[in-house]
């Protein structure tokens, strides 16, 4: 039985047709103002030059919770751009440490109708430990990069992310009620987490 030739036009149109809503609906996400937020768990490594006695440099690798906050326009398919709030925290017996930082990120899709990305940018880098009454406190220069991936949910109207992020700040000086408690202090930021994408 010979199939008509209309009919193979009409499947033909329709494969295509399938095919190309089917590559709207995975991009269809990325455009215009995005939004994304999300928490996850890291490790931070520190170090410095000289500290006031007692104290001293040794290195030191701690664990805590993490978090962040990305939001900016869409450039085009394969690439947004934003800004980027990210934080490390860490609850000890006699006091509470966190690392911060803000930057500038552009965050690019190699192919744009998935949902892979790689990420990278600059802005400040800060340090804070409030130990009992004091604090302990800097602000140097920061750099982050990091990869993930958008996995879009239901009519795409949103994306669960997850993320791989380094930190890397260049602080500098810590002081303590005006006074220099540290020099040279440099600290870094591994964090695995999954956050949510608007849109």
């Amino acid at each position: 039985m010979r199939t008509p030739p209309r009919i193979l036009l009409l499947g033909g149109l329709l494969l295509g047709l399938g095919a190309s809503l089917a590559s709207a609906q995975r991009t269809r996400g990325r455009e215009g103002f995005w939004l994304s937020f999300g928490l996850g768990y890291g490790s931070a490594r520190e170090r410095c030059g000289t500290t006031t006695p007692p104290y001293g440099c040794n290195d030191t690798t701690v664990s805590g919770i993490t978090g962040y906050l990305r939001l900016g326009k869409t450039l085009s398919r394969h690439l947004l751009l934003g800004g980027e709030f990210a934080a490390w925290y860490h609850d000890y017996t006699f006091g509470a440490e966190s690392l911060t930082g803000i930057a500038a990120v552009l965050i690019y899709y190699p192919v744009a109708s998935e949902g892979f990305f790689v990420k990278g940018g600059g802005g400040l880098s800060n340090y804070y430990f409030s130990p009992g009454g004091g604090s302990i406190r800097g602000t140097g220069l920061g750099l982050v990069g990091g990869v993930g991936y958008d996995f879009r949910i239901g009519r795409n109207y949103f994306a669960v992310t997850p993320t791989a992020d380094v930190w890397y700040g260049r602080v500098g000086d810590l002081r303590t009620h005006g006074s220099l408690w540290a020099t040279g202090w440099k600290q870094v930021i591994l964090s695995v987490g999954v956050g949510v994408t608007f849109p």
